[in-house]
Formats: structure tokens, C-alpha cells, sequence
């Protein structure tokens, strides 16, 4: 073999060489980027998961009221379903509790209306050559009857479970807890009546839930930032109180 032949080999094997180092140090970099991507959006997702929401909310808040109509209602998609349950509400409350109209009274003068228009109606066809108006039979269903029994049947079946095992102690957080809502409710019951507070839940219903939705990320971080503070007090609270208390009321506060 020729010096010429020799040093074109070399040659060709030096650019072998060169050409797999760059094409592994590509493939390399490469790999490396697509590491760094892979890093960058599991951060991100862990970020994101890691978002603090008010009572551990995981759903959208259409979903959490149940979806369906009645979350419909609640958030304004129905606009004029919602505005007429509140104008319903709103007439109620104006008729009962500003003008201090009397619910028998009102059932009796709807009815006493209503025959009137009826009867006359009735008699003043031969007049007028219009047939009477036809009164709709109502029948109640029994199966309807039977499924609301049913349902309020489970309910207070539940309701009463419930009461009676908080009532035997074992669980005291939700005993304290219970008996705060219950003096909270005394205490709002001894300013307004049934009624207001009826009107007031309504009201509420339809304007917490709506706002909510609009300052979700707002409002969880105010909410995030009040829980951290309760936790801090309630850290206080059992190193001065709760840690003096005998071992059976710890291992039910537990």
C-alpha cells in the first residue's frame, strides 16, 4: 500500500471519528433538553397540584353543588329561572315580614280569588258564547307520595344516627362543633325569625357560590392564609389547655 492510500485512510477514520463524537454529543444534548423539559413540566404539575382550595374543593364549583339544574340556579346560568326564585323569595319576605301578612290569610284570599274568577267565568258563558274554562283534575300519584316519604325517611334516619353519636361522646370535635352551630343559630334566631333567615340562606345561596366562582384564586388564598393562623392558635390552645387534660378526653379530641 501507497503513503497516498495510508493517509487517506487516516483521513477517513479521523472524520469517523469527529463525525460520531458530534452525532453523541448531539444526541446527548438532545436528550438532555428533553430531560429538562420533562423536570420543567413535572414541576409545574406539582405546582399545581400543590394549589391550596377551600375545604379541599378538586372540582369546579358548578360540580361541587351537584351539577344540573339547581347548580344552574345558583350560579346565574339559568338567569331567569334564578331571578325568579329570587323574586319569589323577595315577594314572600316583603308579604310576611314587612306588611305582616298572615299565611292562612293569604291562602284563603288566593283561593277565595280564584273561585270568584271562576264562578263567574262560569255563569257569564251564555253571555259572552265562550265555553267555560276547564278546571285541571289533579290526582296525586302514589309513587310520588311513596319516593318523598322514602327519601325523608333515610334523612332523618341519618339525622338521627348522627345526633346519637355525638350524643354518646365519640367523637368530641364534632360535639363542640355541633353545639357552637347551635348556639350560633340561637343567637341568630334571637334577632330575626325563621322567615329572614329563610330569605337570608336564599340570598346567600345565590351570591356566594356566583362570587366564588369569579375570585376562586383570591379567595383561596385569603382562606389558605386564615387556616395557617387557626393552626397556629390552635397549637397554642392545646399547649395551654388541651395538654392538661386527662388522657381519655386527648384520645377522643385525637
Amino acid at each position: 500500500m501507497s503513503d497516498h492510500e495510508k493517509n487517506e485512510s487516516n483521513a477517513e477514520s479521523v472524520i469517523n471519528q469527529i463525525t460520531k463524537k458530534l452525532h453523541s454529543d448531539g444526541s446527548s444534548s438532545s436528550s438532555d433538553s428533553d430531560d429538562d423539559k420533562d423536570i420543567k413540566y413535572s414541576a409545574a404539575s406539582k405546582k399545581k397540584a400543590k394549589i391550596y382550595r377551600l375545604f379541599g374543593r378538586e372540582k369546579p364549583v358548578h360540580k361541587v353543588l351537584g351539577g344540573g339544574k339547581p347548580a344552574d340556579i345558583f350560579l346565574w346560568r339559568d338567569k331567569r329561572s334564578s331571578g325568579g326564585v329570587i323574586g319569589v323569595a323577595t315577594t314572600v319576605w316583603v308579604l310576611f315580614e314587612l306588611l305582616e301578612y298572615h299565611l292562612l290569610s293569604l291562602v284563603c284570599h288566593i283561593f277565595i280569588l280564584a273561585l270568584a274568577i271562576l264562578f263567574l267565568w262560569s255563569n257569564a258563558s251564555t253571555f259572552i258564547n265562550k265555553s267555560p274554562p276547564k278546571i285541571p283534575e289533579v290526582i296525586l300519584q302514589e309513587d310520588i307520595v311513596l319516593g318523598v316519604a322514602s327519601a325523608l325517611r333515610v334523612e332523618f334516619n341519618r339525622a338521627c344516627s348522627i345526633f346519637r353519636d355525638i350524643a354518646r361522646g365519640k367523637d368530641l370535635k364534632k360535639f363542640l362543633a355541633v353545639i357552637a352551630g347551635l348556639w350560633i343559630l340561637s343567637s341568630l334566631g334571637s334577632c330575626c325569625n325563621f322567615l329572614t333567615l329563610f330569605y337570608i340562606g336564599i340570598v346567600l345561596l345565590h351570591t356566594v357560590p356566583l362570587v366564588y366562582e369569579k375570585y376562586d384564586d383570591q379567595i383561596d388564598a385569603f382562606a389558605e392564609k386564615a387556616e395557617s393562623e387557626l393552626k397556629k392558635q390552635y397549637a397554642v390552645f392545646n399547649d395551654k389547655v388541651l395538654s392538661k387534660l386527662p388522657k381519655s378526653l386527648k384520645d377522643k379530641l385525637a
